[in-house]
């Protein structure tokens, strides 16, 4: 079975765990990875960094790219400049670039409905920036627009097919997806790929879609009733199989 995901730093995971329950090979391997847009790139864009009073962090991958893009194009962000942050962990995080003062960083739950309660009450005072990538699974963009607030999103990063040139040769039983992304890489490095008789998994609705508009069939899906993660629904599916 091969994820389409990053192996996991600790060595632990619940795919590891179904492993060994149903004495099958896991292979991890990320189909898709992010890179920071040069300097260059981010000229063309015409943004004035120190235009805007208020920057919106939605992962701690924007706001590296983001201190990465204000460093090489030697840029100091106002110390009065407010932060508003998905979450605290997230906001936590801004102590690696800044000295952090609570009365100019505010975060919500983790949900993107927190921070949208967060960012209305200071929509009339800020103007925003929001670092993001070139490919966005977010809502808050047309959420932002639809309200009237001032703000710009900023390209700073971008979602790449990885080279998986090296799997050309090898055959899975199980392949689990996890985003369209995954998919296009997929059709990228193979544009010839059949299914066959590998069985997919289709993590969310979009990823589903998406594999579908490929010609492929959904074998695995989760989030769906009683399976509410990836590794539940391939447990169900194992043990179909194994009957």
């Amino acid at each position: 079975m091969l994820i389409s995901q990053p192996e996991p730093e600790n060595g632990k995971s619940p795919y590891y765990d179904i492993a060994k329950k149903y004495n099958i090979k896991v292979d991890f391997r990320k189909f898709i990875q992010v890179e920071g847009v040069s300097t260059k790139e981010f000229r063309k864009s015409r943004i004035v960094l120190n235009d805007y009073s208020a920057v919106i962090f939605t992962s701690r991958n924007s706001m590296d790219y983001f201190f990465s893009i204000c460093e090489s194009m030697r840029v100091k962000m106002s110390q009065e400049t407010k932060y508003f942050c998905k979450s605290e962990a997230i906001a936590l995080y801004l102590q690696k670039y800044i000295q952090y003062r609570k009365r100019k960083v505010f975060f919500g739950s983790g949900r993107e409905e927190d921070l949208r309660e967060i960012l209305m009450k200071h929509k009339e005072n800020e103007k925003f920036l929001l670092p993001c990538s070139n490919v966005s699974n977010s809502a808050l963009p047309d959420f932002l627009e639809e309200k009237g607030f001032d703000f710009k999103p900023a390209v700073m990063y971008k979602t790449v097919s990885s080279d998986l040139s090296d799997l050309e040769n090898i055959f899975y039983d199980i392949i689990l997806f996890f985003s369209p992304h995954g998919l296009k890489s997929l059709f990228e490095n193979f544009p010839d790929f059949k299914q066959n008789n590998t069985k997919l998994g289709a993590f969310g609705d979009t990823t589903a879609q998406a594999m579908e508009d490929y010609g492929l069939s959904v074998n695995i899906k989760a989030p769906a009733p009683g399976v509410p993660s990836m590794t539940m629904a391939v447990q169900k599916y194992l043990d179909k199989y194994n009957k």
